[in-house]
């Protein structure tokens, strides 16, 4: 177990090492972040002006409402899906040794658009399912739903650089994805978690001592409170989209390994073969 936290420790430093040499990739998450917030949005405001959301939250969802949240899945995966799909791209080149630009790696999303949102409508489809297990199941549906939930991640980690690298179409893409789980699901697991982990602790640190200063600020100069709640925003948003692009340079990695046998340049390939030799 120790063995495997310190590979995974080794190939996320990797992975930033690879986004300090090419800090375009944060573009792609930052742009999926702005397109989110604009879909939320449009979403939001038109079933709040109809009372569709007092009526949801009462229980009362009608077809019309469950039809614009089943869009409202589906157009946010495949804006996520996307522009993931676009990072992987340009991360694939960088990995290779190529100076990939963001014009690039959208050029390759746009190129496999149709297995996109395929893949997002395949998406929407199980987060709506689960949220209705969650939401009617009490108790034990809510963690037979979180457990499905966890489960389709692991499955569908590697679906995005399958569905970039191979050209197939998504519902192949989930199940080669399933497939390579078998030899990744260690690193899946202990990597993303491990990312996920070191900066969630670095935002949560952002958030303490910024809360600890317009605590200390408010009662004093109410403006500069004000000013420091938007730079800790400001700093727990970058925190989140570079843990986001070395996230999916991770995942770019683990792919290009189990599929070529290297990881790219700036990986140690001692690592990888140690993380990923053959089974007996």
């Amino acid at each position: 177990m120790f063995e495997r936290f310190g590979r995974s420790v080794e190939l996320a430093r990797a992975s930033w090492n690879v986004l300090r040499s090419d800090k375009e990739l944060l573009l792609f998450p930052a742009i999926s972040f702005l397109l989110t917030v604009l879909v939320t949005i449009s979403f939001a405001v038109p079933l709040w002006a109809t009372g569709a959301l007092e009526r949801a939250a009462d229980g009362g969802v009608d077809v019309v409402t469950a039809v614009l949240a089943f869009l409202y899945y589906f157009v946010t995966y495949t804006v996520i899906i996307f522009c993931n799909a676009a990072l992987v791209g340009a991360a694939m080149i960088r990995l290779e040794g190529g100076d990939p630009t963001v014009r690039e790696g959208f050029r390759i999303a746009f190129s496999r658009l149709p297995a996109i949102l395929g893949y997002a409508a395949i998406s929407a489809t199980v987060g709506m399912i689960l949220r209705a297990i969650a939401e009617r199941g009490g108790v034990v549906g809510a963690i037979g739903s979180a457990i499905v939930g966890i489960a389709w991640i692991l499955a569908t980690f590697l679906a995005v650089p399958v569905l970039v690298v191979e050209g197939v179409g998504p519902i192949e893409a989930v199940k080669r994805s399933g497939c390579l789980l078998k030899r990744t699901w260690g690193e899946q697991v202990v990597g993303n978690l491990g990312i996920g982990l070191l900066f969630g602790l670095m935002a949560l640190a952002v958030i303490l001592v910024g809360g600890a200063l317009v605590a200390v600020i408010a009662s004093v100069a109410a403006p500069l409170a004000i000013v420091v709640i938007v730079l800790v925003v400001i700093a727990v948003a970058a925190i989140a989209l570079v843990g986001a692009a070395v996230s999916g340079i991770f995942t770019a990695s683990l792919y290009r390994y189990v599929t070529k046998g290297d990881g790219g340049l700036m990986f140690p390939k001692a690592t990888l073969q140690q993380a990923f030799r053959a089974k007996a």
